[in-house]
């Protein structure tokens, strides 16, 4: 029986390249590459890389620890000690949702043809207390009956480009709250009254009401609920998301006073929020337009449309996917310098790396993750560059940066072409085996390749790019970090990578940033009012290999 070596068809591609550089044979295809790798570094010119992952918080101000001042502090630990240890604070649910709101909502909802929640509300709700009794309910957490109507109601973007938000505290919503009255008043007629015209499939404009938004929770995925909720979900859910509402009011309102954490709030959600766009173009405008290369990931269609209409997008191509993700709208996307790639994007390659995927695997990438394209240097130097944004425990990184490399080996017009590749890798330094993707372990795997990264054949699992945590002011209260656990439960872990081949390129200098001002201060939490993104900025300069 003959012996059998084990195939690793991207490992093959990637070693097939370096290979045929090596042989006369490939001089059609790499002849003119290696002659404009010889005229760049005649030239002296370098290669300035950038990377960022640009997402931070969605429509929640509160929803991760931040990096602002002593007033914001006291308020998130009075939070959490309202939520962790309430003491006589704890009281019943009737006392902050009443008796008489839930009548008033119950009629609301038996009007529009749903089932009476009364049986649910005597026997079981209206027993409970507010903090152990309702929101550190782990079942009430898996049959997703306070989270689920949060998720569909919480910001609601309308036809004309606008966004509408359900009065609560867990979100943009800047009205005033600072009574259990004026809360209800204005939540009951949003969620019964307030008809909104909403884009639906293939761009069909319909008018909704909120409540109309909501879907009923399924068995089939949510094993907890039982088939009488089920069958009541639409009105249960509603009910609890209420309820959950009316808690964060009057929460807020015992620990802080309405003149203190709403003006902290609306502050808040002007920077993080509202002003996240304009601050990140803000900081790409002022330290960044040396870059030739930026890969950005989890780019809104929005940030796209105006980096192309400001001083970025007269410097650089930007080249976002065919494709566009319309429903996540987090897309990736490569910037280049017009004066180092006068051509911009040749060609998209997307689809191509896509299809290089095992076909008996599911690799967990979603609309919008990846782009690939090539280019041309002002050097005749041809290029794929790329951009992606890896799944929460960076499954998918391995096995993209496989198929970029296959489809790279597999076509003849690509062989020639120089890799650099931007990406949030989502790497641990403490992964959980299979399970998380381990940096240690993916430094391995891309030096198999031939490629070396900004870090080096090693990174660092201790160079950490990411530093957040979330507080107790979200619908999932299991995945909160005390204020004094946020370095040790927190999302810190060396995430961003530049990579690049490792014959053809070297590092000149590395650095990154978490303040905007091309500088990253250690052991600080982010995103700040200043710094809109939970991943650093990654920079690299480097220069041929001659």
């Amino acid at each position: 029986m003959p012996f059998l070596i084990p195939f690793d068809s991207a490992s093959f591609f990637s070693h097939a390249i370096v290979w045929l550089r090596m042989i006369g044979g490939a001089r059609s295809f790499l002849g003119n590459a290696t002659l404009g790798m010889a005229a760049m570094s005649k030239a002296g010119r370098r290669l300035q890389v950038s990377t960022w992952n640009i997402a931070a918080i969605n429509n929640n101000p509160f929803e991760y620890w931040i990096t602002y001042n002593k007033e914001y502090e006291d308020l998130m630990v009075k939070v959490e000690s309202f939520l962790d240890s309430p003491g006589d604070k704890d009281v019943a649910v009737p006392k902050v949702f009443s008796q008489s709101m839930f009548d008033q909502l119950d009629a609301r909802m038996t009007s529009v043809g749903w089932q009476s929640v009364k049986p649910y509300w005597e026997n079981d709700f209206s027993k409970r207390t507010i903090v152990e009794g309702f929101m550190k309910d782990g079942l009430l957490g898996l049959k997703r009956l306070a989270s689920m109507p949060d998720r569909m109601t919480n910001t609601i973007n309308t036809e004309d480009g606008n966004m509408v938000f359900r009065p609560t505290i867990i979100n943009m919503y800047e009205d005033d709250l600072s009574s259990q009255e004026i809360w209800w008043e204005k939540w009951s007629s949003f969620m019964f009254d307030t008809k909104l015209k909403i884009k639906g499939k293939g761009d069909v404009v319909q008018e909704q009401i909120p409540y109309q938004m909501l879907q009923k929770i399924k068995r089939s995925k949510y094993k907890a609920v039982t088939e009488e909720e089920e069958k009541d979900s639409l009105p249960l859910q509603t009910m609890c998301g209420a309820i959950f509402d009316a808690i964060l009011v009057h929460m807020m309102n015992t620990v802080s006073t309405p003149d203190t954490w709403q003006p902290l709030k609306r502050t808040m959600v002007q920077a993080l929020n509202k002003q996240k766009v304009p601050n990140t173009l803000k900081i790409m405008e002022k330290h960044y337009m040396d870059s030739d290369i930026i890969t950005l990931q989890e780019v809104s269609a929005s940030l796209i449309d105006q980096a192309r209409k400001s001083a970025i997008g007269k410097k650089f191509h930007i080249i976002a996917p065919a494709n566009l993700d319309a429903v996540r709208d987090q897309n990736s996307v490569v910037c280049l310098k017009r004066s180092t790639f006068p051509d911009g994007a040749i060609e998209e390659i997307t689809a191509k790396v896509e299809a290089a995927f095992p076909k008996d695997e599911d690799i967990p990438v979603s609309n919008g993750d990846i782009l690939a394209v090539t280019t041309k240097s002002i050097d005749n130097v041809p290029f794929v560059v790329a951009s992606f944004h890896g799944d929460t425990n960076g499954l998918a990184t391995k096995p993209v940066v496989d198929a970029i490399l296959k489809a790279m080996g597999a076509d003849s017009k690509l062989v020639s072409h120089r890799l650099v590749f931007g990406l949030d890798a989502n790497t641990y330094e403490k992964a959980i085996p299979d399970s998380q993707q381990d940096v240690l372990d993916f430094g391995k795997s891309y030096v198999k390749h031939g490629l070396t990264s900004c870090w080096g054949d090693v990174p660092d699992p201790k160079n950490y790019t990411t530093f957040n945590a979330r507080t107790f002011l979200q619908p999932q209260l299991n995945k909160a970090c005390r204020r004094d656990e946020k370095r040790s439960n927190g999302d810190v872990n060396p995430k961003d990578f530049i990579l690049f081949p490792k014959d053809d390129f070297q590092v000149v200098r590395t650095w990154k940033d978490n303040t905007g001002k091309r500088e990253y201060v250690e052991d600080m939490a982010f995103p700040t009012l200043d710094f809109p993104s939970d991943h650093g900025i990654l920079t690299t300069i480097i220069e041929p290999k001659l």
